[in-house]
């Protein structure tokens, strides 16, 4: 293999090598996103649901139809909030899934540059021992050939 062959392969290698760990940066942000997405969603229906078991005990006693307009109308707001926030989870968990394949497949492009250079180095090993081989041959016949006809 020449030079200039390995060069390009050794350039396209450390590209890959780069993109993979963009990659691998991309989904750790990614992850963290949506780990802290989900925690979010979680605490805030965790809080509805304390919310609505506070008022259940509340409405246990009078209350007067103010409070209870303002109960629902922030119930409303809460139940919203825990969806809108489901959603950015649920996004968040894609964008998780979609950087994981980016990931693998730069894991991919790498581990085939490097089997490819593997392969191109043990060609160019095979052609060099048999350059080797060739011109001890030549070396030895010449050898024996100077020898018989000094003998």
């Amino acid at each position: 293999m020449s030079a200039s062959a390995t060069d390009t392969l050794v350039l396209l290698l450390e590209r890959a090598e780069s993109e993979r760990d963009a990659a691998a940066r991309a989904l750790h942000a990614a992850s963290a996103q949506a780990e802290a997405a989900r925690s979010q969603h979680g605490q805030l229906a965790g809080y509805r649901q304390e919310y609505q078991q506070r008022w259940t005990q509340q409405f246990t006693r009078a209350a007067t139809m103010d409070i209870v307009a303002c109960y629902q109308s922030f119930g409303q707001r809460l139940d919203q909030a825990v969806d809108t926030q489901g959603h950015v989870a649920s996004h968040a968990d894609q964008r998780q899934v979609r950087a994981r394949d980016a990931l693998r497949q730069a894991e991919l492009r790498v581990a085939a540059l490097r089997q490819l250079i593997a392969r191109r180095q043990a060609e160019a090993a095979k052609v060099a021992q048999r350059r080797e081989q060739r011109a001890a041959d030549e070396f030895a016949a010449r050898a024996h050939l100077r020898r018989t006809a000094h003998a």
